[in-house]
């Protein structure tokens, strides 16, 4: 795959991933129930640190 995402978009996606995990963890809203879903953050940091989104690839998109 090539790369598709670009530096402001990788910069917010490892952001966001940062903050999910840290929901995910506790650090952000401790004693939640919900907590679980901050898991979901793994998939934008990955996409941020491998600069490729396979979404961004089907929908044929780029903001690189």
């Amino acid at each position: 795959m090539s790369a598709n995402v670009g530096s402001i978009d990788r910069i917010a996606r490892i952001i966001i991933g940062i903050a999910l995990i840290a929901f995910a963890l506790g650090y952000i809203a401790p004693g939640t129930s919900w907590a679980w879903v901050g898991w979901i953050g793994v998939v934008p940091l990955l996409t941020a640190l491998l600069g490729t989104c396979p979404l961004y690839s089907v929908v044929g998109c780029s903001t690189k």
